[in-house]
């Protein structure tokens, strides 16, 4: 086969991406593979700011914020095992996940 698997992971929790991208690398080594990555691309910080009250404190405000984490994974010699082997992969909830081919 011998072409090129691109993965993107993205969650909001920092940990469940790289606990899923070492589960990953593991499983694709394990069939012969070579792996590039994870590269952590950056970290894209939603702030929300809503008001305290809505009558008597109309300057009290708090600040909220939505921080989403991405990594990329280069699968590059895949062969149908390493394929095989990533559609039986079990990831974390909360952890999406975009094979591109």
């Amino acid at each position: 086969m011998s072409q090129k698997i691109r993965i993107k992971l993205k969650s909001f929790d920092h940990n469940l991406v790289d606990k899923s991208a070492e589960k990953i690398i593991k499983t694709v080594k394990g069939s012969g593979a070579v792996v590039s990555g994870p590269v952590p691309l950056p970290t894209q910080k939603k702030i929300f700011t809503v008001n305290r009250s809505t009558f008597v404190n109309k300057q009290a405000r708090d600040q909220f914020q939505l921080c989403t984490f991405k990594r990329i994974l280069d699968i590059y010699s895949s062969t149908s095992k390493t394929i095989d082997a990533l559609m039986k992969l079990e990831l974390p909830s909360g952890v999406e996940v975009e094979i591109k081919v």
